[in-house]
């Protein structure tokens, strides 16, 4: 074929390409994902019906993402982040889930509206210089002439799914909490709370090993955000609720269409019987209540001024100005679940819809003294909890100098756990010393990264006893000059 042809591509018939695109939406790579799998199916469909048209970002906002109509793009970036992150996830699947998949899925840098093509097609435009253009299916199921980046279709076909440091900047998350739930709105306190003595910069060498851990941890920081778990669930008249877990959504109130509500509520059927349904997100757990207002008071104590705010409420400028602390994992936060998963330990849940205490934490590398999964212990009598484990994850943040950490249970109780175990002198003496954190250095230095284990025991079901550390895994460190990899990235179209 001569270089300077042009090469139009035919695409496969559309139901195929729907079918596609449901398969995408199912896979382990797309699990957890909620506001990328709305975004995914939105843009999808959009490419049938709008054409080769472009579509504008307030529309996106509005229509897939739940913004309000006065939704402003220049001031609030998550369509272009969350697009950039959807490109990134299509590229996960086709390396990992779809890598014999036949139809593949690319959206072009630039434009928001996906295109369709197949892997002969995609193979033979590898060679061109040039990346896949304004193409979209139009109405007459033809793609326009592209040509796709070879080193993108390189990496999209290669066996092993390529190990990622540089975290996933996300600006609005909707998130869920299992086990008892708390009915009360959260007053946004970081804002005003003040300390008399402020934040000091020799804290890091105080002979309290819990100053000094969170400390080190937040350095030259005057306002870490703490960021909880901010639940979307679907109220009715009765005052039930009902689980949403992903879906466009709205501000609290606001009616739900039922035709969305029974499409992506974990119970369909129950909820078609419902009536009108409201959206609600005022309800948190109970551990989490309790682990905000310990990381606060301690905070608080420091000098510090902690800013606290709904985790779907995080921005591209909270992880690029503010070392993060967010409660709770990645089966009841979906914003933990939008950060690469860089470590051994990570939440599954075998059972997509059924999720009450059947979370596991799986250990893709068990030594010889680790379990390949954890999961919450019941009494086997009354059937009461008695345990649960939870995890402390510390990833490199999306800037140097930055960090993100989570802690969070496989229930609401293991948020707890994990909160009090690092804001107790036994607890932080421990974990200081599996880490191999320093004490009384003082100084801004690299904090070291890494995911801890902890059995968390529970009296009567909710009563954290005790909490004792299991394991510790390294994390791997960025690599010089990467820290901040991938930030301007996030925040173009």
């Amino acid at each position: 074929m001569n270089e300077s042809a042009d090469i139009t591509l035919g695409i496969p018939p559309r139901d195929e390409c729907q079918k596609q695109v449901r398969k995408i939406l199912q896979s382990g790579s797309f699990r957890n994902a909620s506001m990328l799998q709305q975004l995914l199916q939105y843009l999808a469909e959009k490419t049938f019906t709008h054409g080769a048209e472009p579509i504008k970002e307030y529309t996106i906002g509005v229509e897939a993402l739940g913004r309000s109509p006065d939704f402003d793009p220049k001031a609030d970036p998550i369509v272009r982040v969350q697009t950039h992150r959807l490109r990134q996830k299509l590229k996960d699947y086709y390396d990992s889930d779809g890598v014999h998949d036949y139809i593949v899925i690319e959206i072009p840098k630039g434009q928001y509206l996906p295109i369709f093509g197949t892997v002969e097609g995609v193979e033979t435009l590898a060679g061109k210089d040039s990346v896949w253009g304004a193409g979209a299916v139009s109405s007459n199921e033809q793609l326009l002439q592209s040509a796709l980046d070879p080193a993108d279709l390189q990496a999209r076909h290669a066996a092993k799914q390529i190990s990622r440091t540089a975290l996933i900047a996300i600006a609005a998350i909707t998130a869920f909490t299992a086990g008892l739930w708390i009915g009360s709105r959260w007053a946004p306190w970081g804002a005003g709370r003040t300390s008399a003595g402020g934040a000091k910069s020799d804290l890091a060498g105080s002979s309290d090993p819990v100053i000094a851990f969170w400390a080190d941890y937040i350095g030259n920081d005057p306002t870490p955000v703490i960021a909880y778990p901010d639940a979307v669930f679907l109220l009715d008249n009765y005052n039930d609720l009902f689980r949403f877990r992903r879906g466009a959504t709205d501000y609290r109130g606001a009616p739900v269409d039922s035709h969305l509500a029974e499409q992506f509520a974990s119970n369909p059927a129950l909820v078609a019987r419902a009536g009108q349904l409201y959206y609600e997100n005022s309800y948190l757990g109970f551990g989490e209540l309790k682990a905000v207002g310990m990381l606060s008071n301690l905070f608080g104590q420091m000098g510090y001024k902690p800013i606290i705010k709904p985790s779907r409420e995080l921005t591209v400028d909270d992880l690029k100005q503010h070392n993060v602390i967010m409660l709770g994992s990645s089966l009841q936060n979906i914003a933990v679940a939008h950060f690469s998963n860089l470590g051994d330990f990570s939440f599954k849940n075998p059972d997509t819809r059924l999720e009450q205490w059947r979370g596991i934490i799986v250990n893709a590398h068990p030594r010889s003294s680790e379990a390949r999964a954890y999961h919450t212990e019941r009494d086997p009598s009354t059937q009461v909890l008695k345990a649960d484990y939870s995890l402390i994850t510390v990833q490199p943040g999306i800037v140097p100098g930055r960090y993100i950490a989570d802690l969070g249970g496989l229930d609401t109780t293991g948020s707890e756990g994990a909160v009090s175990y690092t804001t107790s002198s036994p607890g932080v003496e421990t974990l200081s010393k599996a880490i191999q954190l320093p004490g009384n250095t003082g100084g801004r230095r690299s904090f070291p990264v890494f995911q801890a284990l902890l059995k968390v025991q529970l009296d009567k079901g909710y009563d954290v006893v005790g909490v004792s550390l299991v394991t510790v895994h390294m994390l791997p460190s960025t690599q010089p000059g990467n820290e901040g990899r991938g930030v301007a990235q996030v925040l173009q179209p």
